[in-house]
């Protein structure tokens, strides 16, 4: 059984001194990345090391536009992995990733350019859609890809080469419903969700049909068309109207952010649950965090939480960028981690075809006695469909922090 190897904090300083005096050869390397939330000047890449010799990564999400705080903690939370793993002095990563703004097409563009320099696995993409666009793809090409956050089932539908490491709409649905009807959180439960999003859809789907069975009342249900819209009065007031005391919401952060400021506004004040894709929302620039106060959301990892594993990634990511960072970040470093630590037991070396590495790892990710230890989950396991098994964890926003639930 492969386990994350974690190093100690005293390594994790030594290894910080290594990542800013390495900066200097590259354009964006790691000690000039900008914070999760922060911008990433278009068309710059991140690539970290010499890639003479190793395994090259090719990595695709958003680092410009409305998604780059996923985009950015996905990728910054790969290049603190990758610092830690070639300084074991194994197997040597290279980590070359492309900016695609949350863009189907940009996405499929930013593949073929890290095909064309040679990158033999795929990480990424961060987003649903420009991950289901670049599946295809690398299905098709045979390259391995492990995406760490985009969520749906078609991701992966049909394609053996392509793992999550996030878990499923469907999975985050269900748990929600179990989780509210278990705990009492709500007795009249109203949903806002985004039905023109296949990650917000996928997740009320399964919440809805979950609810239907173990009798957890849906009073309304709201829908706005994409995360552009910045009016939910019509929501918000039929979701108050209608006695709702738990308003569940499978959305990104910046519609979350709108809901809570005006839901304030309106004076309606009922328990708001989200899932892994508010994960950021304290983050948010110009966002009061008080008003996410008594949030609840879903999400495999907790950066306040107190076991070593994460105490020493979050000092880690706070001395390489200066923030703290979210699940997206964790879910990075896991991805890292996952293709190191399969890549060692398959015996991959640097001078393999995509394609044999492809196959490789398919077999290694599949395999019966394989499972990673990281950040977001422990003993976590894949199936053949690509989707990885791992309990969730449920946190409450209290002073401007999560508490596990």
């Amino acid at each position: 059984m492969k386990k994350l190897r974690i190093l100690s904090l005293a390594l994790a300083g030594a290894l910080c001194v290594s990542m800013l005096a390495g900066c200097g050869s590259n354009d964006q390397g790691s000690a000039n990345t900008p914070a999760a939330g922060g911008e990433t000047p278009a068309g710059e890449t991140g690539s970290t090391g010499d890639t003479t010799g190793t395994i090259k990564i090719g990595g695709i999400g958003p680092l410009t536009g409305s998604a780059a705080v996923y985009g950015l903690a996905t990728k910054q939370g790969a290049e603190v992995a990758l610092e830690e793993i070639n300084a074991l002095g194994g197997l040597q990563f290279s980590l070359d990733f492309q900016d695609d703004e949350g863009d189907t097409e940009k996405a499929v563009n930013a593949y073929n350019k890290l095909i064309g320099d040679g990158a033999q696995i795929i990480y990424g993409c961060t987003t649903t859609n420009p991950c289901v666009a670049v599946a295809a793809e690398t299905y098709n090409a045979r390259y391995f890809q492990l995406t760490p956050s985009a969520s749906s089932t078609t991701v992966t539908e049909g394609k053996d080469n392509v793992f999550q490491v996030c878990f499923t709409d469907p999975n985050q649905g269900s748990t929600a419903a179990n989780y509210i009807k278990d705990n009492n959180l709500g007795t009249k439960v109203a949903v806002i969700y985004n039905n023109g999003d296949a990650y917000s859809t996928g997740i009320y789907n399964a919440f809805q049909a979950t609810a239907e069975e173990i009798g957890l009342e849906i009073v309304t249900v709201q829908t706005f068309p994409d995360d552009s819209n910045t009016d939910f009065n019509v929501q918000l007031t039929a979701a108050k109207d209608a006695g709702a005391d738990l308003v569940f919401m499978p959305i990104y952060y910046t519609p979350a952010s709108l809901i809570l400021s005006q839901a304030k506004t309106m004076g309606y004040e009922p328990t708001f649950f989200g899932c892994d894709g508010m994960d950021g929302i304290l983050d948010l620039e110009g966002f009061d965090v008080s008003l996410a106060e008594g949030l609840m959301l879903m999400t495999p990892f907790n950066a306040w939480g107190e076991d070593e594993r994460t105490v020493n990634f979050v000092t880690e990511y706070q001395e390489a960028y200066g923030g703290i960072p979210n699940q997206f970040a964790a879910d990075g470093y896991d991805c890292m981690y996952a293709i190191y630590e399969a890549c060692t037991a398959a015996g991959i070396t640097a001078d393999m075809s995509a394609q044999d590495i492809c196959e490789a790892l398919i077999a290694q990710f599949t395999s019966a006695d394989f499972s990673v230890d990281g950040l977001t989950g422990t003993g976590m396991t894949w199936s053949t469909n690509g989707e990885v098994s791992k309990a969730p964890v449920v946190v409450k926003v209290e002073g401007g922090q999560y508490v596990t639930q």
